[in-house]
């Protein structure tokens, strides 16, 4: 990405923050709606991408219902960006209004426990939004990590974005920031980690919608070594004002095999609990980008757009 292009990037996200921000929630949501009709309609290599991985999600449905899905699916993906430049000037009681999960004691009480709670999650509706909840509706502290962006002050916005809500950001900078997220883990704290996409070496392969694919290591390797619980959540939108999500059961450590061999099973699980959600939602599940090995080229990937790993990125 050249200079004058980063510039560009950093400029249209700043006008989003400011400008979206100032919008009435109605406005907001319609022009997000326009601009997401819009680009599905053009059909680019973002659209072709979530409609060809929706495929995978309902192998059933046919062109017309593919095409309806992956609409929807868009719709979904700008209602996320509009929701997140006006989310740091939502009011607490409208943040707490706006989220309803459920099992979330699942969560509480294990904060509450001290053990530790490791919470992975899809990428799907507003991660963030529930993040904001956590930290301002029910006065959850937590900890993620966010993928180094370029330009770099449009990283720094986001950090800056993030921390406004309430959450601690760690830069993903490998063996580091593993090492802090495992000492809040071993503080009682809880760290949040988007967990559906890995294309690295050091991602797990799991079988995912009926092929192979990679998630990340991070999540089961820090319950393993911390003794925190690891739980899966899910996330989905109902209604123009309302997000609702599930937290899975704990998944457990196995009591036999190597760390590798611990791992790979875990992971499965996650994964596992990844596709029931996002089989329930699939219009909520915003991954516009490869995710299944066998959809891999040879070329490099392009780097994801900013802000689109959500809270926790592919922490290894």
């Amino acid at each position: 990405m050249s200079a004058l292009s980063d510039r560009a990037t950093d400029t249209l996200y700043g006008i989003g923050w400011s400008a979206v921000r100032r919008l009435p929630e109605p406005v907001a949501g319609a022009l997000g709606r326009t601009v997401a009709d819009t680009l599905w309609k053009r059909r680019g290599k973002s659209v072709l991408r979530l409609e060809s991985n929706l495929a995978r999600v309902a192998p059933d449905a046919g062109p017309a219902e593919l095409a309806a899905l992956s609409k929807a699916g868009m719709r979904s993906y700008t209602r996320y960006w509009m929701e997140s430049f006006r989310l740091p000037s939502w009011s607490r009681q409208r943040v707490g209004d706006g989220v309803d999960i459920k099992d979330i004691d699942r969560l509480f009480d294990g904060v509450a426990s001290g053990r530790g709670v490791v919470l992975a999650l899809p990428h799907m509706a507003n991660w963030d939004l529930a993040g904001a909840w956590l930290t301002r509706a029910r006065d959850v502290p937590f900890t993620t990590v966010a993928e180094r962006l370029k330009p770099e002050k449009l990283y720094d916005r986001f950090v800056a974005y993030r921390e406004s809500l309430g959450m601690e950001v760690v830069p993903h900078t490998g063996g580091s920031a593993f090492g802090l997220l495992a000492r809040r883990l071993r503080a009682g704290g809880l760290v949040c980690l988007v967990a559906d996409r890995d294309l690295s070496s050091s991602g797990v392969e799991v079988d995912f919608f009926g092929d192979r694919a990679r998630m990340p290591a991070g999540p089961a390797l820090l319950a393993q070594q911390t003794g925190a619980l690891l739980l899966p959540a899910a996330l989905w939108f109902d209604g123009p004002t309302m997000m609702r999500g599930q937290v899975y059961p704990a998944i457990e450590v196995p009591g036999t095999g190597s760390r590798a061999e611990k791992t790979s099973v875990m992971t499965q699980a996650v994964a596992d609990a990844f596709a029931t959600g996002i089989a329930e939602h699939p219009e909520d599940w915003h991954m516009l980008q490869r995710l299944w090995l066998a959809d891999l080229e040879p070329a490099a990937e392009p780097p994801a757009a900013p802000g689109a790993t959500g809270p926790g990125g592919g922490l290894r």
